[in-house]
């Protein structure tokens, strides 16, 4: 499972190439991107957005954030000192799948909440670039 943060949608509404290439290439796999609902939450600012809508559409928008989930989280953001609790959705999302990868540019707290997590998902950089 792949599944973008925040920054990686924000990436995309910039229109920055490395990230729609790597969504480009995601889909020509037919593996769909996870957006977790809270993610989305967090970049949205109404329309028209026609670049994130875009990439939107061929991703698959996370909606369920359960009681479990909610506990983990809670004793995750305990365990590293952090706080973001949208971050530690996005890492719990993730961990749902083995082999699951996240893309951020926060790799410092996804990655500190990943290590956690079980089982642990990879945490990549979103690419850079124009």
């Amino acid at each position: 499972m792949i599944v973008y943060d925040s920054r990686a949608l924000i990436a995309a509404e910039r229109g920055k190439r490395p990230l729609l290439a790597l969504h480009t290439r995601m889909l020509q796999r037919r593996i769909r991107p996870v957006v977790p609902a809270p993610v989305l939450a967090q970049v949205w600012r109404g329309g028209p957005r026609t670049t994130l809508s875009r990439v939107l559409v061929g991703c698959r928008i996370e909606e369920g954030f359960t009681e479990s989930d909610a506990r983990r989280i809670g004793t995750w953001l305990a365990r590293t000192a952090t706080s973001d609790v949208v971050d530690a959705y996005v890492v719990a999302v993730a961990s749902r799948a083995p082999g699951s990868v996240i893309y951020t540019d926060d790799v410092g707290d996804l990655g500190r909440l990943a290590d956690v997590a079980h089982p642990p998902p990879t945490v990549l950089p979103v690419p850079k670039g124009s």
